[in-house]
C-alpha cells in the first residue's frame, strides 16, 4: 500500500498547501547577491575552513584561500586585456583553477563558456565562434586538440590563449607565470546580479547545441533553490560530474552557502563512488541511477556512510525505495533543466511520498503552468508541455533568435517536457518531447549525430535514436539509409565510425550502426518518423555493435 492510499486527499491537499506557503516565506527571506559576493563574503564568515577539495589531485584550498586566488587571477585576467561582458572559453578538467578561474570571471563581469573536454577540435571551434569569444584558458591535456582547430575561431587572439598546467613550450603563456606579477587585492568591477556569467552549452533538439545566457542571479537563486531543497545545511558535499556542466557549478555554490566542504571528484565513476562517500563522510550527493544500481549489485553496506540526503532525479520509485532502505537517508526529487534551475521540487515535509515519483510543487521563485498544443492549459491527470516564468530563469539562448521566438511565450518558457498534476497538487514527469539521447549522463541531442553522420557522401539520410543500456542508461543507435543505388557494400561501418569519431565527441559516436531501405518522414513537416524504429523488440538484431565489432 503506497502512502497516497493511506491518507485522504483533504489531508494531502492541507500538506501540499503548508509546503507552498514555505516556498512563499523562502521567497521573501531571500536577498540578492551577486556570484562574486558571496565568494568574498563567505571568506570572512568561514575564512579557515575547507572550500573545495579535488582530493584525487591533492588541490585543496579554505575559503579565505579562494577568495585570495580568485582575486589574483581576476587581476591577470584583467592585465591580460579581459573585460566586463567578455567571453572566455575555458576547457579545463575537474581540477581546482576551474572553480578559481570561473569566481575571477565572476568579479570581473566578463562571461565563462565552460566548453566539454571530450569535444573535438570542430565543436570547440563551433562554441567558440558562435560566443565570439577573445580569450580562452585551456588544460595542458588538450592543448594539441584545441590548437588543431580549422578554421581557427575569427574573435579569438592567439595572445589570448592561456594553457593550464606543465607546458615544455616557453612561447605559451600559462596561468601560473600570470599569477606572479598580480597582487589579491579585490578586484573594482561594477557586476550586477542581472550580468551575464554563463552561456551554458546544452544539447537542443534542432542540431548543434545552444547557449543559454544565465546571470549572476540565475545562479545565486539556483544555488539558494538546492539549499533550501536541502532542508538544512551539510557539512560536505560530493560532485562527480564535469564541472564544465551546470550541476557542479551549483553544487559549489550551494555548498557556499551552507559554508561546507565541496569535494570535487575526477569524473564520475560508478565502482569508486560509494568509496569516496565514505572515505570523505559525505553528507549530502547527487545519485544517477546507475550508481545507484552499482549499490545494490555490490549489495554495499549503506550503514557505514554518513549520507543524510541525495538528490535522486531520474531515479525510478523502486529504486529510490532501495537507495533509502540501504543507505538511512531522506532523498529527493525534482525536475530541472539548465535552462531554469529547479521547476519543481518534492517538499521536504513530504519526505514520506519520496519515493512515489513525483518531481513535487512549484520550487523557490518558479511559476509553473502544463499547456496543450493548441495553448490552452491542460486538465488535472492530463498531460501537458511544462511552461516555466520566474526571477533567474536564462534569457535565452545566445545569438539563436528563431529558438528565442519559438520558445518563449512572453515570459514563459516552454521546457518540451511533458508533465501532469494531480487533484492535490503534486506534479509528475510523464516523458520528454525532445529527441534527447541520455547516456552515462551525458544528453547527446539526436540531430546533432545525425547532421554530422548525414556528411557522408553515399548516405541520403539518417535518424539517431537511443536503445536502452544496462550500464549507461542508453547507447546511441543510428539507422543509415543509402543514397539510391548503393548498397551496404559500398559504404563500411569503419568508414561511417572514422568519420563519427573525428567530428563528434567519444560519447557521442554511435555505438550501434543499422541499414534500412527508407527512412519515413511525415509529408507535412519532413520530420523523421522515429516511433517505429524505437518500438521494435530487440533493437540490436541486425545492427552492428561498434565495441563488440560484430553483427547482432
Amino acid at each position: 500500500m503506497t502512502t497516497l492510499t493511506k491518507i485522504t486527499e483533504a489531508q494531502l491537499k492541507e500538506r501540499i498547501a503548508k509546503a507552498l506557503c514555505k516556498v512563499d516565506a523562502l521567497e521573501s527571506a531571500y536577498e540578492t547577491i551577486t556570484i562574486g559576493q558571496l565568494v568574498s563574503m563567505r571568506a570572512r564568515t568561514h575564512g579557515s575552513t575547507i572550500a573545495i577539495d579535488v582530493f584525487e589531485r591533492g588541490e585543496r584550498a579554505t575559503y579565505s584561500e579562494t577568495d585570495r586566488s580568485s582575486n589574483k587571477c581576476a587581476h591577470a585576467l584583467r592585465a591580460c586585456g579581459v573585460r566586463k561582458g567578455d567571453r572566455i572559453g575555458v576547457l579545463l578538467p575537474n581540477r581546482i583553477e576551474f572553480p578559481i578561474v570561473w569566481f575571477a570571471i565572476a568579479k570581473l563581469g566578463a562571461v565563462m563558456v565552460p566548453i566539454n573536454m571530450r569535444y573535438t577540435p570542430r565543436e570547440m571551434e563551433y562554441v567558440l565562434s558562435d560566443t565570439q569569444a577573445k580569450f580562452a584558458v585551456v588544460d595542458e591535456s588538450v592543448r594539441s586538440v584545441f590548437l588543431a582547430m580549422e578554421p581557427w575561431p575569427q574573435d579569438l587572439a592567439k595572445d589570448g590563449l592561456i594553457f593550464v598546467g606543465q607546458l615544455s613550450s616557453e612561447t605559451a603563456t600559462t596561468l601560473d607565470e600570470l599569477l606572479k606579477s598580480v597582487d589579491d587585492t579585490l578586484v573594482e568591477e561594477d557586476v550586477r546580479p542581472d550580468d551575464l556569467l554563463n552561456i551554458q552549452y546544452t544539447s537542443g533538439t534542432t542540431g548543434f547545441p545552444k547557449g543559454c545566457m544565465l546571470t549572476h542571479d540565475y545562479w545565486a537563486v539556483r544555488s539558494y533553490q538546492g539549499a533550501c531543497g536541502d532542508g538544512r545545511p551539510y557539512q560536505r558535499y560530493l560532485s562527480a560530474q564535469p564541472f564544465f556542466y551546470a550541476d557542479p557549478q551549483e553544487h559549489l555554490l550551494k555548498s557556499y552557502r551552507q559554508g561546507g566542504t565541496f569535494y570535487l571528484a575526477p569524473s564520475m565513476s560508478s565502482t569508486r563512488f560509494i568509496g569516496w562517500v565514505k572515505q570523505h563522510r559525505i553528507e549530502w550527493c547527487f545519485f544517477p541511477e546507475p550508481i545507484a544500481r552499482q549499490a545494490e549489485a555490490l549489495d554495499e553496506d549503506g550503514s557505514s556512510t554518513c549520507l543524510q540526503k541525495s538528490l535522486t532525479w531520474g531515479c525510478s520509485p523502486d529504486t529510490v525505495r532501495k537507495l533509502r532502505k540501504r543507505f538511512r537517508m531522506r532523498t529527493q526529487d525534482a525536475y530541472g533543466m539548465t535552462e531554469i534551475g529547479f521547476g519543481t521540487q518534492m517538499p521536504n515535509d513530504l519526505d514520506d511520498m519520496a519515493d512515489l515519483g513525483s518531481v513535487g510543487i512549484r520550487a523557490p521563485f518558479r511559476h509553473v503552468r502544463l499547456m496543450n498544443d493548441d495553448g490552452t492549459p491542460s486538465a488535472i491527470g492530463e498531460a501537458g508541455e511544462l511552461w516555466v516564468s520566474g526571477r533567474g530563469i536564462l534569457k535565452g539562448y545566445w545569438n539563436r533568435r528563431e529558438a528565442n521566438a519559438a520558445l518563449f511565450e512572453g515570459e514563459w518558457f516552454k521546457t518540451g517536457d511533458l508533465l501532469r498534476r494531480d487533484e492535490a497538487g503534486l506534479h509528475w514527469l510523464v516523458g520528454r518531447t525532445q529527441e534527447i539521447i541520455r547516456r552515462s549522463g551525458e544528453s547527446i541531442a539526436a540531430r546533432e549525430v545525425e547532421a554530422v553522420i548525414r556528411e557522408i557522401p553515399e548516405i541520403a539520410d539518417v535518424a539517431a535514436i537511443p536503445v536502452r543500456d544496462s550500464k549507461r542508461g542508453q547507447e546511441v543507435k543510428v539507422y543509415v539509409e543509402l543514397r539510391e543505388g548503393l548498397t551496404p557494400a559500398d559504404l563500411s561501418v569503419d568508414r561511417i565510425l572514422e568519420h563519427a569519431r573525428a567530428n563528434l565527441a567519444v560519447f557521442k559516436v554511435p555505438r550501434y550502426i543499422a541499414f534500412v531501405p527508407m527512412l519515413r518522414r511525415t509529408s507535412s513537416s519532413n520530420t523523421l518518423i522515429k516511433r517505429e524504429l524505437m518500438a521494435v523488440s530487440d533493437p540490436l538484431a541486425g545492427a552492428y555493435d561498434t565495441e563488440k565489432k560484430r553483427w547482432g
